[in-house]
Order: structure tokens, then C-alpha cells, then sequence
């Protein structure tokens, strides 16, 4: 519950998510950290037997050897051959027990598909870039420029897989030692790494988010100085790392990297357009950015639904278009709510967002003012029915995000509206009102209605049929047919 300026401070000192243990004098070999993961030290091992057959030169590179050397889950395996990959793939699946390779020819790489994972089998290389593409020229090269290609030095570190060094660790940019230290860095210089591949822009901000690293000035410096690049980027691969940012342990520290550098104005202005916003402080930071972020760091220790830690970074992206000073109340931000939910399918289209997660955040950005409402004022049972029917099957993730959206720093504040939120959620853990109401509808159809009635389908059916569902939704009546249509027998001369 800090405001914005103490919580912006928190972000700049928080990191150490993961603690490394390796000592960076003393890693020549890894053998050991390897036999620890056994499905993956089992392919590995036919790797080496294979290229010891064919005598080849065969390592595993990447993020498989960063997360290793971390004691981290271990999951998808790179392996990378001095001589043709896709060659050597096509030898490696059977023994594997793999699916039918994926060969991408233009890259001398290949997938081999297993039951859980992927082992992706490519040929060293160096890649030349021109200034409009992420599509490389590719020629065949050793280990150390093959490493040197990649984006940063923790992931540019091999491990032998050939028998007569097997565990030997290569790491001529020092990768371990920024493991060490916690550090984003570039193996070569970062304008160019950039350059070649503005995707890496944002996966700078990703790696520092995942695992609570600093990233190296140099390389802000270059992000910032090539920040326009990023254009070239297809939407596609920026909502995935977004996505990435957002699963993050702490995700607050990734945004606001991204807004540092430039990068969120480009690839979410609407959330961009929020930093340095003052509103009311009665239960919010003063500034919306950092109460934005606060909120996506508290809904991030309730779930790990992407989509909806996605929904509280969205909530507020109405109030800039709806910002106005009254003389009495300062700052306010009428309609924001609506508003936000129309700018949702322009966002979601530009970000290639499925219509189910489209559908999710226009729901959860249009409502997400109405539990707050209610915890405000004295809780009726006809207020939280109609809650549950507008929410739907959404309304335990509504809840979720409202309660993540007190960021007050009074905690009388916060005790009142966290106990009348509480009154609200135990009503509705009444499993048959919360069932009945899911699904709610008049139950005097609209059939009835008309042959009762003597009525076309039409306005006049639908209007009968809506005022029914608002007897039972203000308590007027209870919820069954026999009320039901004792009501409509009632009221329909009033609308024939």
C-alpha cells in the first residue's frame, strides 16, 4: 500500500528472485548439474553417442545451460552441431523415439518432437542482417562465433557433449559471472545485437523480469537509442513476450523497465499514456501508472492467469481520455470504465489477441468499478444478483482484480472496503443462487409469451421477458416458474 513514488523506489532496488550458486572460479565442468535432470540427461547422452559415431562436434547451448547452472526447471533442450544440424537431427530422432523432424532449411535447423518437449538441433553460424528485417543471412562458423550471436551472455554458454570433454563448460563472454551478479548483458556490442534483432529489446526486459536481474546502462542505453526498431517486430512475437513479462514473479519490474526505455509507449501505448497521470489518493496511488502496476503485482499473488494479470494492467486505460478537473473533487474520470472497455478490440486486434481473451478483458475492464460500488454502499442481495448475472462465469476473476485494486495507503480504508467486499463474496459462494444466477434467465420463455399473449417475435416480447428477470433480480419476486408467471400474468396488459 505505498504510494507512487516509494513504490517506483521499490522497484528500482527489488531483484534476486533466483539465487545462483555457482562459482564462477571454480565452473570448468557440469556434469554433475546435468545428471540431475534425468529425461534430459538421457538425451544428452545419445547426442554424445551419436556424434562421437559420426564425428561430429555437439553441444547444448542456451537457456538449457543458463537454467542448469541456476538449478532451475529444465525444459526444452538446444542442441547445437559444427556441421549440418538438420543432417544430424534426422539421425537423432529414432534414437529418441521423436516425431518426424521439423526442418527449417533457410536456418540449418531443426525440431524433433518429443512427448513433452522439443529438442531443437541447429548448425553453428553467424547471421548477417539487413536494417528492415529479422531474417538473417546465415553461413556455417564455429562454437565461439556461433555464441557470440546470441542476445546475452547468460545465454551464451555451451556445454560439450563430445566424450572426450563431455561437461566441459565453454563461456568466453563470462556468462557465469553475470549470472553471478545478476545482470543483463550483451556478448557483443548491444547496438549491434539490437540491430540484428530488436525482438531482443524486449527480451532484455523479459530476462530481467523472470529472474530479478539488472540490466547492464549500456544496454538501456542502446534499447533507448534504438527503441523505434521494435516496429519491425511482428505483433505476434511482442504479445508473447508481453505475456512473458506479465507470468513473471514480480511483473511490475518488467513494465516499468519497459516504460523506462521507451518500449511500452510502442507496443502498449494505452497503458504508456497512464504514467505520470495524477488522480484522487483516497484509495489508488496518486500517479495511475504506478497504481497500474501495483495492482498487476497484487493480482500476480493471487493467480498465474496470464490473462487476467493482463486485465489489471488494462483496467484504467480509459482515464486519460476521460480525465477532468472539477474545482471540488480535482482529478476526475467519469465513463473511464466504458471508455477503457471500447479501446479493448483496437488493442486486442493490433495485438493478434484471441476473441476469448478479447471478450475477458472488454468484460472484466467494463465491470471492474462495480464490486468497488458495492463495497462502498450497504450491500443489497438485488445488487450482487444482477452483478453475477452482467459478470457471468467471470465473476470470481471480476472479484479477483477488484480486491487487487485497493492500493490505499490507509488502512482503515482498506479494512472497510476488504470487509464489505468479503459480505459481497459471501454471498456469492452460495452455490445454488451462484449457479441459478450464472445462467439466469426469465423462466417464462419467450414461446409462452407469445402465444399467451397473441404477440410476433419482436421488442414487445423481449421487454416482457426483461421485466420479469428485474422482479426477481430486485427481490419482488422469487425465482421459479409458478412466480414467475404469476407476475406475467400480472403485468402483461401494460405492455400489449
Amino acid at each position: 500500500m505505498r504510494d507512487g513514488s516509494s513504490f517506483k523506489r521499490n522497484l528500482q532496488s527489488s531483484g534476486d528472485f533466483f539465487s545462483v550458486t555457482v562459482n564462477y572460479n571454480d565452473m570448468t565442468n557440469v556434469t554433475s548439474l546435468l545428471e540431475q535432470h534425468n529425461d534430459g540427461y538421457k538425451i544428452l547422452t545419445a547426442a554424445m553417442d551419436l556424434a562421437s559415431a559420426t564425428e561430429k562436434e555437439v553441444y547444448v547451448v542456451g537457456g538449457y545451460v543458463r537454467d542448469a547452472l541456476m538449478q532451475r526447471s529444465l525444459t526444452d533442450i538446444d542442441l547445437m552441431i559444427v556441421g549440418d544440424g538438420i543432417a544430424f537431427a534426422k539421425e537423432l530422432a529414432p534414437a529418441l523415439k521423436g516425431g518426424k523432424i521439423v526442418p527449417f532449411e533457410q536456418f540449418g535447423t531443426a525440431q524433433i518432437p518429443l512427448n513433452s518437449s522439443i529438442v531443437e538441433v541447429a548448425s553453428a553460424r553467424s547471421e548477417a542482417y539487413s536494417s528492415d528485417s529479422r531474417k538473417p543471412q546465415v553461413e556455417d562458423a564455429d562454437l565461439e562465433t556461433d555464441l557470440s550471436r546470441r542476445d546475452f551472455t547468460i545465454n551464451a554458454m555451451a556445454v560439450s557433449l563430445n566424450k572426450t570433454d563431455f561437461g566441459e563448460l565453454h563461456d568466453p563472454y563470462n556468462g557465469v559471472k553475470d549470472l553471478n551478479s545478476g545482470l543483463i548483458r550483451t556478448p557483443l556490442d548491444p547496438d549491434t545485437t539490437f540491430s540484428d534483432d530488436p525482438l531482443r529489446m524486449l527480451r532484455a526486459v523479459r530476462f530481467a523480469s523472470q529472474l530479478g536481474f539488472k540490466v547492464d546502462p549500456s544496454v538501456t542505453d542502446s534499447i533507448q537509442r534504438q527503441v523505434d526498431r521494435i516496429e519491425i517486430v511482428s505483433e505476434e512475437r511482442v504479445t508473447a513476450e508481453i505475456y512473458k513479462i506479465l507470468a513473471s514473479p514480480q511483473p511490475s519490474v518488467g513494465l516499468d523497465l519497459l516504460q523506462q526505455v521507451g518500449l511500452m509507449a510502442i507496443v502498449l501505448p494505452e497503458v504508456s499514456a497512464l504514467y505520470g497521470l495524477e488522480q484522487p489518493s483516497e484509495w489508488h496511488h496518486k500517479d495511475i501508472f504506478y497504481h497500474t502496476l501495483q495492482v498487476v503485482d497484487n493480482i500476480a499473488e493471487k493467480t498465474e492467469k496470464t490473462d487476467l494479470r493482463f486485465a489489471a494492467l488494462i483496467h484504467d486505460i480509459g482515464k486519460p481520455k476521460t480525465r477532468r478537473l472539477d474545482k471540488e473533487r480535482g482529478w476526475t474520470f467519469h465513463g473511464h470504465d466504458a471508455v477503457g472497455a471500447n479501446m479493448v478490440d483496437k488493442m486486442a486486434k493490433r495485438m493478434k489477441l484471441s476473441n476469448q481473451t478479447r471478450e475477458l478483458l472488454k468484460k472484466l475492464t467494463l465491470l471492474h468499478l462495480r464490486p468497488i460500488s458495492l463495497a462502498k454502499e450497504d450491500v443489497t442481495d438485488s445488487a450482487v444478483r444482477r452483478l453475477m448475472v452482467t459478470a457471468g462465469e467471470e465473476v470470481d476473476d471480476l472479484m479477483t482484480l477488484c480486491r487487487a485494486d485497493i492500493t490505499s495507503k490507509n488502512p482503515k480504508l482498506v479494512k472497510k472496503y476488504m470487509g464489505n467486499f468479503q459480505r459481497v463474496e459471501t454471498f456469492m459462494q452460495d452455490v445454488t443462487e451462484r449457479d441459478a444466477y450464472r445462467a439466469f434467465q426469465s423462466p417464462v420463455r419467450g414461446d409462452q409469451i407469445m402465444k399467451e399473449c397473441d404477440l410476433p417475435p419482436g421488442k414487445t416480447v423481449g421487454k416482457i421477458k426483461e421485466a420479469i428477470e428485474n422482479a426477481i433480480l430486485d427481490g419482488e419476486i422469487e425465482n421459479n416458474y409458478d412466480a414467475a408467471y404469476e407476475y406475467f400474468l400480472k403485468i402483461k396488459e401494460e405492455y400489449i
